[in-house]
C-alpha cells in the first residue's frame, strides 16, 4: 500500500509536528503514521509525504518509467509542497526531509508593490515561499497586507480571513482586481524560487500543482506568465524551459504514493509494520 501524507515526516513515515502548516498539534510529533497503518492493514506499506508524491506523480505524467529527466514541483495548497525527482527517484535527503521547497528562502524584497510586507511562516522563518505561495499565506499576510488598499471589497466584509482566502482564487479567476495582485505576488514569488531551482539542477520541466491552479486554462496561462515574467534573465540554453501545470488535482499525491509503492515493490524493498 502507497501512503502519503501533508509533510514534514521522516523518510519511514514518522511525523515532525514542529514547523508544519498541515500538522500544528505537538501530540503528532514522533508519530510513526506509516507503521501504524501497515500494523492495521497487515500489509506492507511505503511512505512518501504528499508533496514528493505530487512531484512524483508530475515527472511520471510528463516522462514515464526510465525516462532519465529531472523535474522540479511546486505544489500550492494550504502549504507549499514539492518535490524534486531526478532519474525517476524522488529526493528524499538524509532524513526524509529532502524536497521541503516550501521553506527554501526567497528573495521576496523584489517583488512589487510589497513594500514593508513581513511574511512569516508558521515554521518561524521569514520570507520563505510557503510564507508567500500558499492558502495560509493569503490568510495570514496577503489579505491583511491588500484589503485596506482597496477599501469597501466584499472579502473585507468577512471577519475570518481563512473563510476570505478560500474566495480568493475564484474571483481571481474572475478578474477581480485585489485577488489578481495576490495571486501576482504568488507567481511572482514562485518565479524567483524557479530561478533558483534552475541554477541548481539545471531541470527539464518546472511543475505547479494543487488547489490554486485547479481553474481554467486562461487563469493557468495568465498564472504561468507571470511566474515567467519575475523570472531573472535566464542563459540562452535555459530560457525555454517547460513550466506544466501539474494533472489530476488533489489526487495527485495519492497517484504518486502508488507508484512509489510498485517501484518499491518491484524491487523487493517493501516495507512490513
Amino acid at each position: 500500500v502507497g501512503l502519503d501524507t501533508p509533510g514534514p515526516a521522516s523518510a519511514n513515515g514518522v511525523l515532525s509536528a514542529r514547523g508544519s502548516t498541515n500538522f500544528v498539534h505537538p501530540e503528532w510529533a514522533g508519530f510513526d503514521i506509516r507503521g501504524a497503518l501497515a500494523a492495521k492493514l497487515g500489509k506492507p506499506v511505503t511512505y512518501l509525504n504528499d508533496g514528493n508524491a505530487g512531484a512524483l506523480w508530475g515527472h511520471f505524467s510528463l516522462f514515464g518509467v526510465g525516462g532519465k529527466k529531472t523535474s522540479i514541483s511546486a505544489i500550492i495548497g494550504t502549504g507549499l509542497g514539492g518535490g524534486v525527482i531526478i532519474e525517476d527517484n524522488d529526493v528524499k535527503g538524509r532524513g526524509g526531509f529532502g524536497g521541503e521547497l516550501g521553506h527554501v528562502l526567497v528573495p521576496y524584497q523584489s517583488i512589487r508593490g510589497i513594500e514593508g510586507l513581513y511574511p512569516q511562516c508558521n515554521c518561524g522563518r521569514v520570507g520563505d515561499l510557503e510564507s508567500l505561495c500558499s492558502l495560509t499565506a493569503i490568510a495570514k499576510s496577503l489579505l491583511p497586507y491588500f484589503l485596506p488598499k482597496f477599501p469597501g471589497h466584499e472579502l473585507g466584509a468577512m471577519e475570518d480571513l481563512g473563510q476570505a482566502a478560500k474566495k480568493v482564487r475564484g474571483l481571481a479567476e474572475r478578474g477581480d482586481a485585489l485577488c489578481r495582485e495576490i495571486f501576482r505576488v504568488q507567481a511572482h514569488a514562485l518565479g524567483l524560487f524557479f530561478d533558483e531551482m534552475i541554477n541548481t539542477f539545471d531541470p527539464d520541466a518546472l511543475i505547479i500543482g494543487g488547489g490554486a491552479l485547479e481553474t481554467g486554462a486562461e487563469f493557468q496561462g495568465w498564472f504561468i506568465g507571470e511566474v515567467r515574467a519575475a523570472m531573472p534573465e535566464q542563459r540562452e540554453e535555459q530560457v525555454d524551459i517547460p513550466i506544466h501545470v501539474m494533472p489530476n488535482g488533489d489526487t495527485a499525491g495519492a497517484r504518486g504514493a502508488a507508484i512509489e509503492a510498485l517501484k518499491i515493490g518491484r524491487q523487493g524493498g517493501l516495507m512490513a509494520g
